[in-house]
């Protein structure tokens, strides 16, 4: 092989002359410088730091964005916790608004049946508060002390329930012991005709024992009953004709005799001044009267005693 070097000026050249064992040790050498350079740019490579985007480094930018996703499934575990709690409230306050209005409702009830001035407890009102603030704009309750709260009204209500309850059963009994309570007159209008005790007999003219009180009056008026019972009897008896008969309890039962009309049935329920029937002259009579018989375990009683009960 040979090798020409031409210089500045064309006239001048020289000319070498390889053979090959040496122009073959000059391509290995070649390749091997080639080849290094190479593998040293390759390790440079592979140890360089790695480039910078905006300032920060890819390892970096992964770890923000981590803790990015950390944060936000924390913000939303806060936020199901939040409506869970709010929920709670939210049906916690649904339950005391319904135990309000039944305390509003037995309220009323105990207003009307205590013949109170609905004026001075109007359960349609909110109870009238006031009062000087203080200055500053105060602070806002937070879920625990707003939980607390509704605790504390939860068991106010509670006890407030209870004691209405206990209220209204002691005056639902005062009321029926009242509506029990055997007093007045049978009749809406009329007069005494005839005492408990000995007398005459109308027909007879014999002395003999009456069992009750004889009202008369207007044939075709009114007989009420004097308590609120059972009736046990209502048609027509021996001697009584047309004949009333209410158990009140307590083995007191009063007898209403000599009706036109009976009004009621056996088995119903009447209450105190209930029409049960109509004057007549019915049975053993001799005109337009009711004969009022009041009997406790059996035994008879004076009418007048609580015919008189009527005007204490």
């Amino acid at each position: 092989m040979n090798i020409i070097f031409v210089g500045k000026n064309p006239g001048k050249s020289r000319s070498v002359r390889l053979n090959m064992p040496v122009v073959a040790c000059l391509l290995v050498l070649a390749s091997a410088v080639i080849g290094g350079v190479g593998w040293a740019g390759y390790q440079l490579g592979a140890v360089a730091p790695e480039p910078v985007a905006y300032g920060a480094s890819p390892s970096l930018i992964r770890n923000w964005e981590a803790r990015i996703h950390e944060q936000a499934d924390a913000l939303t575990r806060v936020r199901e916790t939040t409506g869970q709690q709010v929920d709670a409230l939210t049906l916690r306050l649904g339950q005391m608004q319904g135990r309000l209005l039944r305390l509003d409702a037995l309220g009323q009830r105990l207003v009307e049946s205590a013949h109170l001035d609905n004026g001075e407890f109007d359960f349609d009102q909110a109870p009238a508060v006031g009062g000087p603030e203080e200055p500053g704009d105060g602070e806002s309750y937070g879920a625990p002390e707003l939980s607390a709260m509704i605790d504390q009204l939860d068991e106010r209500i509670g006890d407030r329930e209870q004691q209405l309850r206990l209220l209204d059963q002691l005056l639902s009994q005062e009321r029926i012991e009242d509506e029990r309570f055997v007093a007045g007159r049978p009749i809406t209008w009329g007069w005494l005709s005839s005492r408990y005790g000995y007398r005459s007999d109308p027909f007879t003219g014999k002395r003999t024992w009456h069992d009750g009180v004889d009202l008369a009056g207007k044939e075709g008026s009114d007989i009420i009953a004097v308590a609120a019972g059972v009736v046990t009897w209502a048609g027509d008896r021996y001697g009584y004709g047309n004949l009333v008969e209410i158990d009140h309890g307590d083995g007191l039962v009063t007898r209403y005799g000599h009706c036109k009309t009976v009004k009621v049935k056996v088995g119903d329920v009447v209450q105190k001044g209930q029409l049960i029937a109509l004057m007549g002259s019915t049975g053993r009579s001799t005109g337009p009267h009711v004969h009022f018989e009041v009997r406790r375990n059996g035994k008879s009683q004076n009418p007048e005693d609580y015919i008189k009960r009527a005007s204490r």
